[in-house]
C-alpha cells in the first residue's frame, strides 16, 4: 500500500510541476509568435493526446518523468515557407532567451503562489523550542539547556522548527561556528556559539539538530502501544496494541524516548520487557529482539511498532499568517531564500564539503511526496512548492541540455552578434548529456542504496 501511495504521490507531484514548467515556456513562445507543435507532459509512448485549435498537439505520455515543448524549428526538420516566420530559429535572440527563461520563472511563481496561500490562510508551526541536550555534546558543551525558544541563527530570525532547520542546512560542511539567539521562559536573551569544523560534511542524509545534540520539546509520551506491524518483532515478542511497555532488562521505563534508546541501541540482541495489557494491574513477562537495519552506516535496532502521540499544549504552538499584502512579500523572501539554499548546497556538493550520497532520485522523490500527501494537503502544496524551486533553480544551471544551457548559448550570441558555431554547440551538449546522465545514474544508485 505504501508503494502504491508513493508511486501516485510522485506521478501527480511530477505531473503538476513539470505541466507548470513547460507552460512557461509554451505561454512564452506562443506570445513570441513561435509555432508550437507539440506539448507533452512525459516522455515515451502517449497514452493520451488531443490537437488543439492552433494545431499544437497536446499529450500526456507513458514515463512520468519529465516532459517538453516541440516548436517548428529549421534545426529539426523542414518548414514551409509560409510557416518560416512562426519558426523558433528565426526569432530574436531577446524572444528566445525570453522562451528558454519562462519555464523555471513559471516555477518560482508557482512557488510564491503557494506560499502566499499558505501565509494568507495561516499555518500551524511547533515553537522552536529546545528539549533534551545530549550530555558531552557541542550543545551542552556550549551551554544550551532544555526550554529555550531559538529565535535566530547567525543572525538570521527564526520563528518556527522549519526555519531553524533550514539556516541548519545551510551551514552543512562549513567551518567555524553557529550562533544560536534563544529566549529563557521568562524571556531574557541569551546567545550561544557553538563550534563546528567540516561539519557534517561525509555523513548521509544528516541530522543538524542531532548532530548539535539538540533535541526538540515535545510532550512526554507514555511508552503504551497504538499499532503493530503484522510479521514485525513486536508482534513475535506477543506485544499488541494498548500495551504498556514498564521495563527493559531491569530498568524502569517511563516514556516512549527511553524505551526508543533501549531499543535502537540493540539490534538483535534480546531485550527482556515487561509490560501490562489494556485495563490489567498483571505484569508481563517477555523477550523482545529488535530487527538490525542501517542508519547512516550503523546499526539501529527496530520493533514495528507505533506509540500515540498525545496532542500539544496550545502554548507550544503558533499560527502564522500574514494579510494579503504582506504574505506576498514574505512568499517572495521564502522562494528566495529557498533558491538561494538549494545554489549553496549545490556548491558545497561540487566542491566535497557535502556528501553525494545525499543525491536523491525518484525513489526519494516518490517518498517524500507520499509522506507528505500523508501529513494532509498542506504539507503536499509545501512540499510541491520546495520542489518547484528546486527544479527552477537545476534547469537555470549553465549545464547544455537545461534551459540554462540554451541561455548560455543566447546570451554569448547576444554579445558575439551571432550564433556559436553549430560544433561548439553540439560539443557542448554531448558534454551536457554525459554530466546529466552521470547525475542521475549516481542519484538512483543512492536511491537504491537507501532501500
Amino acid at each position: 500500500m505504501p508503494f502504491i501511495q508513493n508511486a501516485l504521490a510522485l506521478i501527480v507531484t511530477l505531473g503538476i510541476l513539470v505541466t507548470i514548467h513547460e507552460f512557461g515556456h509554451f505561454w512564452v513562445a506562443r506570445r513570441c509568435g513561435v509555432k508550437v507543435l507539440r506539448f507533452s507532459v512525459g516522455f515515451g509512448r502517449p497514452i493520451w493526446k488531443r490537437i488543439g485549435a492552433t494545431g499544437t498537439e497536446y499529450v500526456i505520455a507513458a514515463i512520468p518523468l519529465g516532459g517538453y515543448v516541440k516548436m517548428l524549428d529549421e534545426r529539426e526538420g523542414p518548414v514551409d515557407e509560409d510557416e518560416l516566420e512562426q519558426s523558433f530559429n528565426r526569432k530574436p535572440v531577446q524572444q528566445r532567451i525570453a522562451i528558454a527563461a519562462a519555464g523555471p520563472l513559471a516555477n518560482f511563481l508557482f512557488a510564491i503562489l503557494v506560499y502566499w496561500v499558505v501565509f494568507v490562510v495561516g499555518v500551524q508551526a511547533v515553537k522552536p523550542l529546545t528539549g533534551q541536550i545530549a550530555e558531552d555534546s557541542v550543545a551542552a558543551e556550549s551551554g544550551v539547556t532544555p526550554e529555550l525558544t531559538i529565535v535566530g541563527v547567525d543572525g538570521n530570525a527564526t520563528s518556527d522548527w522549519t526555519e531553524v532547520n533550514l539556516q541548519l542546512i545551510d551551514r552543512l560542511g562549513d567551518s567555524g561556528s553557529i550562533r544560536l539567539a534563544t529566549l529563557d521562559e521568562d524571556g531574557t536573551a541569551r546567545e550561544f556559539n557553538l563550534p563546528i569544523t567540516n561539519w557534517l560534511s561525509g555523513q548521509r542524509d544528516p541530522n543538524p539538530m542531532q548532530a548539535l545534540g539538540i533535541s526538540p520539546w515535545r510532550p512526554a509520551i507514555t511508552p503504551r502501544i497504538e499499532t503493530v506491524v503484522e510479521g514485525g518483532r513486536a508482534e513475535q515478542a506477543g506485544l499488541a496494541a494498548g500495551d504498556l511497555i514498564t521495563g527493559v532488562n531491569g530498568v524502569e521505563v517511563q516514556t516512549w524516548d527511553a524505551l526508543v534508546e533501549f531499543i535502537q541501541a540493540s539490534p538483535e540482541k534480546p531485550l527482556d520487557i515487561e509490560y501490562r495489557r489494556l485495563d490489567s494491574a498483571e505484569t508481563i513477562q517477555a523477550t523482545l529482539v529488535p530487527e538490525s537495519r542501517a542508519v547512516n552506516g550503523a546499526s539501529q535496532g527496530f520493533i514495528g511498532a507505533s506509540v500515540d502521540v498525545p496532542e500539544w499544549p496550545a502554548d507550544k504552538l503558533m499560527e502564522i499568517s500574514y494579510g494579503p499584502v504582506e504574505a506576498l512579500w514574505e512568499s517572495v523572501v521564502k522562494t528566495g531564500d529557498m533558491a538561494a539554499m538549494i545554489l549553496t548546497s549545490l556548491k558545497k556538493l561540487v566542491v566535497g564539503a557535502i556528501s553525494p550520497d545525499n543525491l536523491g532520485g525518484p525513489i526519494t522523490i516518490a517518498k517524500a511526496a507520499g509522506q507528505s500527501a500523508g501529513f494532509g494537503s498542506e504539507a503536499f502544496i509545501s512540499f510541491l512548492a520546495h520542489l518547484s524551486i528546486m527544479l527552477g533553480v537545476l534547469n537555470l544551471l549553465p549545464v547544455p541540455v537545461l534551459d540554462g544551457g540554451h541561455l548560455l548559448y543566447y546570451f554569448a550570441e547576444l554579445v558575439r552578434g551571432k550564433p556559436l558555431p553549430e560544433s561548439i554547440q553540439m560539443a557542448g551538449i554531448r558534454l551536457g548529456m554525459m554530466l546529466l546522465g552521470g547525475v542521475m545514474l549516481l542519484a538512483i544508485f543512492n536511491d537504491f542504496a537507501r532501500l
